[in-house]
């Protein structure tokens, strides 16, 4: 008996299919995951050849750790983990409320509302560099400069187009009359949005974070306009501070790679039920 693919084949059976399949997979194991193993081998192998690509090094050692912590890897992390955690909590926060607004209530102008967020997720980092860095170094009204502190780099990324687009899109499709029996059995407008419709937004929640948690932390742009001291420095762009020092051997830069990928896979693993069941939600709805 054969099933049809995705693509509308027929899936083949037998020991030449089976073995056509383990060398399909064992290829894209390699391509995808090969450099991501051998980024992990690399960073506790004692002396590196960056020329070499090799998964079975002779020894692992904490040697290039060691030197990492030296050149104080782990406060750059500690810089991007504050930045990730504060930047993404006020970033769901933004995104839920705003989302809510424009999802479930009608005002004059949600239209443009709407266009002018996805307006913001059409210019590149590099336009905004400029018009950005002036305005953290004096913020209207409050007239309080940002540059040189851990907050110039949460603020900006406190509201996120994709994020919002995300959210409404999800909220748009939970019915009306769930927030009608809510209102009938005298729940409040804020009971109504935090027991009734947010829960309801988990799978969404998910999306967001995990593609929140990417932008922030992958930052380079942001921290470069913001810090002035090195000790301001977040994870991404010690890494480039270190790649332009010849003191600092291949070793530690692959330990401080490692480290720059991993909260992203974990978050991930983390996240990921959440995840697919917010991309997957679309095509089960109506």
């Amino acid at each position: 008996m054969r099933n049809e693919t995705a693509l509308g084949l027929q899936e083949a059976h037998g020991p030449w299919a089976r073995a056509a399949r383990f060398v399909l997979y064992t290829v894209l194991f390699v391509i995808f995951a090969g450099p991501l193993l051998a980024l992990m081998v690399g960073a506790f192998t004692p002396t590196v050849d960056p020329t070499q690509f090799t998964l079975l090094p002779d020894r692992l050692s904490l040697d290039n750790l060691e030197r990492a912590i030296d050149r104080g890897v782990l406060d750059y992390l500690l810089n991007s983990f504050i930045v990730v955690g504060a930047g993404l909590a006020l970033q769901v926060l933004v995104s839920v409320f705003a989302s809510y607004a424009l999802a479930r209530k009608r005002f004059r102008g949600s239209a443009t509302v709407l266009v002018v967020v996805l307006a913001t997720m059409m210019l590149p980092e590099e336009v905004l560099a400029v018009p950005l860095s002036v305005l953290l170094a004096d913020l209207p009204v409050v007239h309080i400069s940002l540059v040189g502190s851990l907050a110039g780099m949460i603020v900006p990324v406190a509201a996120w187009g994709f994020s919002i687009l995300v959210m409404t899109e999800f909220m748009k499709e939970i019915p009306k009359e769930l927030e009608e029996s809510a209102k009938l059995d005298g729940a409040g407008e804020f009971r109504i949005f935090w027991q009734v419709v947010l829960p309801l937004c988990r799978p969404a929640l998910g999306v967001i974070g995990i593609f929140g948690f990417t932008m922030i932390w992958d930052q380079y742009m942001l921290p470069l306009l913001v810090a002035t001291d090195p000790a301001q420095y977040t994870l991404p762009l010690a890494l480039r501070s270190m790649r332009s020092d010849d003191q600092v051997g291949i070793g530690v830069l692959l330990v401080g790679a490692f480290l720059a990928m991993l909260p992203s896979v974990l978050a991930f693993l983390a996240l990921q039920r959440s995840f697919i069941r917010g991309l997957t939600s679309g095509a089960v709805k109506g």
